[in-house]
């Protein structure tokens, strides 16, 4: 599902991705930094100060100390703390929620803006040097890839919690969902159990419409055409896709939503099973 894109238009999607963020939360009191988010534990200020937080790491910045007037957290107790990389991220969260909000949004500018001229600096070999990501040993302009597709979910996060309505397709929306969607053959036969020979079509409606089709055969693909019809055919909205693979929401809160044509079973064992995102 990747497609292969140029330097120059991958840091300015990202760029413009921190801009729809800023644009989000800049009118906000501070209530309204506070709002629980969709993610367990984190309110609209948290995933702010996550962003922060991953931006600030990647421009070698270690998190703030810890308010000793504060009690101190041991993040590595908390039920939604699931491994080292969680651990990194709570503790920028943490460390960053004593800020009011809008003294957080002039640290968040100001971070972004830092980030801006980093990546305008590197060199074509640093762009292209293997680093480590939350996906594996690969090279910076892909871990950016990744950092667009993180960002624009937080931003879907924000405006869910905020009860707001954002532009979920155009060219940072189809980037970000491509980077997802790469995921989905695994996760079918890794969480859904899809069986060897099982061809399956996602249908999807909505602003990043488009028809997916997945081959079992050995190991899951995608492909253009079947050469039978699909074992099942599973229809629902882009935007509903993307937040059950984030693990924002169940199948059972959609479920008239989502039609399922050909094999329920597996259908049903699917879409129950597509949240794979850390």
């Amino acid at each position: 599902m990747t497609e292969t894109l140029d330097r120059a238009t991958l840091i300015g999607l990202l760029s413009r991705q921190w801009e729809a963020i800023d644009a989000l939360v800049d009118p906000l009191d501070e209530n309204r930094w506070r709002t629980p988010s969709p993610l367990p534990g984190w309110t609209v200020f948290d995933l702010v100060a996550h962003i922060i937080g991953t931006e600030s790491w990647l421009l070698g910045d270690r998190p703030p100390a810890h308010d000793p007037t504060r009690a101190k957290t041991d993040v590595r107790t908390l039920p939604y703390v699931r491994n080292e990389t969680a651990v990194l991220n709570e503790i920028w969260v943490d460390r960053l929620r004593p800020l009011p909000g809008a003294r957080l949004l002039e640290r968040y500018r100001e971070v972004v803006e830092r980030r801006r001229a980093a990546l305008a600096a590197l060199s074509d070999a640093e762009w292209e040097k293997e680093t480590v990501s939350p996906i594996g040993q690969v090279t910076y302009g892909r871990f950016m890839r990744v950092r667009l597709f993180d960002c624009w979910m937080h931003e879907l996060d924000i405006a869910d919690a905020l009860g707001v309505t954002v532009e979920e397709g155009g060219p940072r929306g189809k980037l970000a969902f491509d980077e997802f969607a790469g995921s989905i053959p695994r996760v079918v036969v890794k969480k859904g159990d899809a069986p060897d020979g099982a061809r399956i079509t996602f249908a999807l409606s909505g602003p990043l419409a488009r028809t997916l089709h997945i081959q079992v055969a050995g190991r899951a693909s995608y492909v253009d055409t079947f050469d039978e019809p699909a074992t099942v055919e599973i229809g629902l909205n882009s935007g509903l896709f993307v937040r059950l693979g984030g693990g924002r929401t169940t199948a059972e809160e959609h479920l008239d939503e989502i039609t399922i044509h050909g094999d329920g079973e597996l259908g049903q064992r699917l879409i129950r099973h597509l949240a794979f995102t850390i």
